[in-house]
C-alpha cells in the first residue's frame, strides 16, 4: 500500500510539474516580441521569388501566402501589417539567417522534418501548405513517366528535401539518375531551359510557378503526375523563445479556424459579435497577458490576412494566375487537412 501510495504522489507530483512549466516559460514574455517591439518591424525571411509564396509584383510589393502570413504575424504583434521587412533569402541562408537573428520569423516555403528541428535549433509553427515533390519536363519530352528518366540528367536545388528525395527514390527505384545540383530557383530555371536537364524536380507548387513563367508558355512544359515525397511547408522560429512559437503558432491557426467558422475579413467584425466565434478565435486575456500580447490580436491578423481559404485562394487559386486546387490544403470539413486545434 505505501508503495502505491508514493506511486500515485509521483505521478500526481509530475502532472503538476508538466502543467507549471508552460506557464514559467511564457510568464516571462517574448524576447523576440520584445525586440520586435523596440524595432517597430518584424523581419521575416522568404524566398528570392516565387510566385504564390513570396515574389515581388511589378511595384515591388510581396505577394504570396508566406508574404500574407508574414504580414498577419506583424499585425498581431505590432498592429500594423504594413510593418514588415521581407528578408530574400537562398534556401541555403534560410536557416543561417534565423539563428544569427537576422529574421525573427522564416516564411519561405521549407518543409517541415525532424532533422532540422532535431540539429538546427528551430521549431515549426504549423503546416501553411501541404506540397509533394514533382518533376518538370519539355512537352516536347517523351518522357511522361519517372521511370523514362533512367539515365538523365535532373535538376535539383541544393540544400532541400528535394534534393535528398531524389537520390533515395532512384536508389530504390533501381534509376540511374544523374543529379544537377543548383543553388537557386533562378539556376534551376536556367539550367532546365537550357537544357542542362531533362528535367527538374521540386516541390510541385514550385514547378507550378516556374511553369506559369514558362518562355514557350504554361503550356511547353509538363509537371509529371508522380509525386515522390511529402512536404509539410511552414513557418519557422527559433527554439529558444516559447512564447514567440505560441504566437506564430496560433496566428496560424487563427486564419484555418476562421475559414473553418466562415469568418472572413468582410464579415469579421459582424461575425465577432457571436459567442460561438469569439469563444473559438479570441483567445483567453490570461494568455494574451502571459504572450505580451496586446487585446485583439487575432483579430488583427484576421483583418489583415483573411482567413485561410481567402489567402490560398488569392496567391494559389482561383484568383491567381497558378489556378491550383485546394486538395490537401482544404478544410477538413471538405475532404482537406487543413484543422486547427480549440483555443479555448
Amino acid at each position: 500500500m505505501i508503495r502505491a501510495a508514493e506511486s500515485i504522489c509521483a505521478v500526481v507530483l509530475a502532472a503538476l510539474l508538466m502543467l507549471a512549466l508552460p506557464a514559467v516559460s511564457l510568464a516571462a514574455g517574448s524576447e523576440t516580441l520584445a525586440q520586435i517591439e523596440a524595432r517597430g518591424v518584424l523581419r521575416c525571411g522568404v524566398s528570392e521569388g516565387i510566385a504564390g509564396f513570396s515574389a515581388q509584383d511589378a511595384s515591388g510589393r510581396w505577394t504570396g501566402m508566406d508574404a500574407d502570413f508574414c504580414r498577419a504575424v506583424a499585425a498581431a504583434a505590432l498592429g500594423d501589417p504594413g510593418k514588415v521587412a521581407f528578408i530574400p533569402l537562398r534556401t541555403s541562408a534560410r536557416f543561417p539567417a534565423l539563428r544569427t537573428r537576422r529574421i525573427d520569423l522564416l516564411a519561405r516555403n521549407t518543409t517541415w522534418t525532424l532533422l532540422r528541428e532535431g540539429t538546427l535549433g528551430v521549431q515549426f509553427a504549423g503546416i501553411l501548405f501541404y506540397d509533394a515533390q514533382a518533376f518538370m519536363v519539355w512537352t516536347k519530352s517523351p518522357v511522361r513517366a519517372l521511370s523514362s528518366l533512367n539515365g538523365a540528367t535532373v535538376c535539383v536545388l541544393r540544400d532541400t528535401s528535394s534534393e535528398g528525395n531524389l537520390s533515395t527514390y532512384a536508389y530504390a527505384n533501381a534509376l540511374d539518375i544523374k543529379p544537377l545540383v543548383v543553388g537557386s530557383v533562378d539556376a534551376l530555371e536556367r539550367a532546365f531551359h537550357d537544357g542542362q536537364c531533362s528535367a527538374a524536380t521540386a516541390d510541385a507548387s514550385l514547378l507550378a510557378a516556374l511553369q506559369a513563367r514558362a518562355p514557350g508558355g504554361a503550356s511547353s512544359v509538363v509537371i509529371l503526375p508522380e509525386r515522390i515525397s511529402r512536404e509539410p511547408l511552414g513557418p519557422v522560429v527559433r527554439d529558444d523563445d516559447i512564447a514567440w512559437l505560441t504566437v506564430v503558432r496560433w496566428v496560424l491557426f487563427t486564419l484555418i479556424a476562421a475559414e473553418e467558422l466562415g469568418v472572413t475579413r468582410a464579415n469579421l467584425v459582424e461575425r465577432m459579435r457571436d459567442p460561438r466565434v469569439s469563444h473559438a478565435l479570441v483567445p483567453d486575456t490570461a494568455v494574451t497577458n502571459m504572450l505580451g500580447m496586446k487585446p485583439g490580436w487575432t483579430a488583427r491578423a484576421l483583418n489583415s490576412a483573411g482567413n485561410y481559404g481567402e489567402m490560398f485562394d488569392r496567391n494559389m487559386g482561383s484568383a491567381s494566375p497558378l489556378q491550383m486546387k485546394r486538395g490537401l490544403n482544404d478544410s477538413w470539413t471538405r475532404g482537406g487537412l487543413m484543422y486547427a486545434p480549440p483555443m479555448q
